[in-house]
């Protein structure tokens, strides 16, 4: 019997479409400003369909080459792309007076508190499959650039049995979470966890995306730093064709290396 041989499969035809507009880009054929053909004269000149041009451009997004432009079409961008123009502000600043400051958000309606039940990477991060929790769901909205993110606060029961305030009032201020935690005499380490994926059919309505385009997930442990327990998870989700986020980087000292002791000739 013969051996099987892999066969290899030619790119989807949408990907040849992007890829011939990528190297017409990176040639000069379209410089930074220009606007891509129309839709219609696409289907023409390659010879495919009005639906495999649509996922053609929606790839030119995704490699930051083109942004689509509503009632114009699509324009090309700088060479190298550019910078999503949402900026996410990520920092945590502590006050002199030990207060926790955060960047300001813009809710699009009120706060969502639900129990849960710890699944997926929160669950995980959380060293708490399974366990029971409090989900508190906010939509967010930059005003400036019109972009729309989803965020949630998860409260593991646990922590709320040492800290019952938490379980009070679950939908404050993620600052004073940090403070009523601090209050409880927790000293508070935190860890971003960020990745990418394709977005679910509900998160495309409820972020107002019009393609697959990945969502930005970053996901935001709180832990007491003395006994390395994590005690509370944020998870944002954000559109990366858009958003970008950006918080400051604290240098942590590197654990002391213990010396070798040699042992003399006569041991």
């Amino acid at each position: 019997m013969a051996a099987r041989e892999g066969i290899e499969r030619a790119p989807s035809m949408y990907l040849q479409v992007a890829q011939r507009v990528a190297n017409d880009i990176k040639r000069g054929r379209y410089s930074s400003g220009d606007f891509l053909p129309s839709e219609a004269e696409m289907v023409r000149m390659y010879g495919v369909g009005k639906h495999t041009v649509r996922s053609a451009v929606g790839e030119l997004r995704r490699m930051g080459l083109v942004e689509s432009l509503q009632g114009k079409g699509t324009k090309v961008l700088p060479t190298g792309g550019s910078l999503p123009p949402t900026t996410v502000e990520r920092s945590i600043q502590r006050t002199t007076k030990g207060k926790w400051s955060l960047p300001e958000t813009t809710a699009t309606e009120p706060s969502a508190v639900s129990r849960t039940t710890l699944d997926g990477p929160p669950g995980v991060l959380l060293n708490q499959q399974d366990q029971d929790a409090i989900s508190v769901d906010r939509n967010l909205h930059d005003p400036a650039t019109g972009a729309r993110m989803a965020y949630r606060v998860i409260i593991p029961l646990a922590t709320a049995a040492d800290v019952p305030s938490l379980a009070e009032q679950p939908e404050a201020r993620v600052n004073e979470l940090y403070e009523q935690l601090t209050e409880a005499g927790f000293s508070l380490a935190f860890t971003e966890h960020v990745t990418a994926r394709a977005p679910y059919p509900d998160e495309r309505t409820a972020l107002g995306l019009d393609d697959a385009s990945p969502l930005l997930v970053t996901y935001r442990v709180t832990a007491d730093a003395d006994q390395s327990r994590p005690l509370l998870c944020e998870e944002l989700k954000a559109p990366a064709a858009t958003c970008q986020l950006t918080f400051s980087v604290t240098p942590t000292k590197a654990p002391a290396k213990r010396a070798t002791r040699r042992r003399s000739p006569s041991e």
